[in-house]
């Protein structure tokens, strides 16, 4: 008899491990669906990445990555409100369910994704932290900023990774720390400070709208990884897959050689790969919780990912960067997709 109840008690602690997780599953995809559109927190004044164009339209990489997940969501890369955030309240609104996804070049930390409760997915931008400095300075390398004020936003890995830079190269520094970009970028501009640090990206997007682009340059050194992801809560699993998926479907779009401009004519396509991919097989939109054309709608109605960068920060942009890191795989960059199956 003994025996029997502990074989009972083994098997029901079996299958409680066995079934699915249920709590918080699908809060935000319900929520989401009952308002009619995803609130994404973006940055606002980061040309390149996210803030509005002359005309109101927000632009940006990070501002597709919202349409694309909005799309995925709801067949429409228009069902979504940017909520401009600042480096201070970018997290904060995420915990306190003020927007559904952070989609605002935030680097993924190992503290970020424990002690702020955080899932970080794919990365959709990868960089590493720089010095923009007045040309007039003559300034050749990082390593002749010796007693220089430094522009730099409280709160970043930014301000961690500068201080740490000056100090493991012996260096003094007077940090100008100010929570805005805009007041940052115009107390740099103003000459209240020598130089200004941040993720390469955000310096090319920030010399690329000054008064003379020319008058200012990026130094060669990067001293520090970035890898740039939108971040949702913690707890919600098919909304984390959702989001992870929905940038993935941008990469691994490029990979097959899918394209908005290609992408009906590849319906055709007889690649098992590409008929799963599209939802002519399907399977991967029920998976989700999604209709099965969700990753055709996001590369028909946003693109695939060589298209967002290119429009946005690459060299059909103002920005002119190159690929680098951000190529695919098989290009010599990092940019790698799982299968879609």
């Amino acid at each position: 008899m003994k025996r029997m109840k502990v074989t009972a008690v083994t098997l029901l602690v079996t299958l409680l491990l066995m079934a699915p997780v249920a709590a918080g599953a699908g809060e935000t995809l319900d929520a989401v669906k009952a308002r009619g559109y995803v609130i994404v927190g973006v940055n606002g004044a980061l040309y390149g990445f996210g803030m509005p164009d002359e005309k109101g339209v927000w632009r940006g990489l990070d501002v597709d990555t919202g349409r694309a997940i909005a799309t995925a969501v709801f067949g429409d890369p228009d069902k979504i409100k940017f909520v401009t955030l600042t480096t201070q309240t970018r997290f904060t609104a995420l915990q306190s369910k003020e927007i559904d996804v952070l989609c605002r070049n935030a680097t993924r930390t190992l503290s970020r994704e424990t002690d702020l409760g955080l899932n970080f997915v794919t990365v959709n931008y990868y960089d590493g932290q720089g010095f923009l400095v007045p040309r007039k300075l003559g300034i050749k390398s990082a390593t002749e900023l010796n007693g220089a004020s430094v522009c730099v936003l409280p709160g970043t890995t930014t301000e961690q990774n500068v201080a740490d830079y000056f100090r493991a190269n012996k260096m003094e520094m007077k940090p100008v720390v100010i929570e805005q970009n805009t007041e940052l970028n115009q107390a740099f501009f103003s000459g209240r400070c020598d130089v200004l640090t941040s993720d390469a990206s955000q310096l090319a997007g920030i010399r690329a709208v000054a008064p003379n682009p020319e008058d200012y340059v990026v130094l060669p050194e990067i001293i520090s990884k970035e890898p740039l992801a939108p971040a949702v809560r913690h707890g919600d699993d098919q909304w984390r897959d959702i989001v992870d998926f929905s940038v993935l479907a941008m990469i691994n779009a490029e990979d097959l050689g899918i394209s908005s401009k290609n992408v009906d004519e590849m319906l055709k396509n007889e690649d098992p790969n590409v008929k799963r991919f599209l939802g002519e097989n399907p399977g991967n939109g029920k998976a989700l919780g999604l209709d099965e054309k969700w990753a055709y709608n996001i590369v028909k109605k946003v693109g695939n990912y060589a298209e967002v960068f290119e429009r946005n920060v690459g060299m059909e942009s103002k920005l002119k960067i190159e690929r680098g890191l951000n190529a695919q795989w098989k290009d010599g960059g990092l940019m790698y997709s799982p299968p879609f199956k």
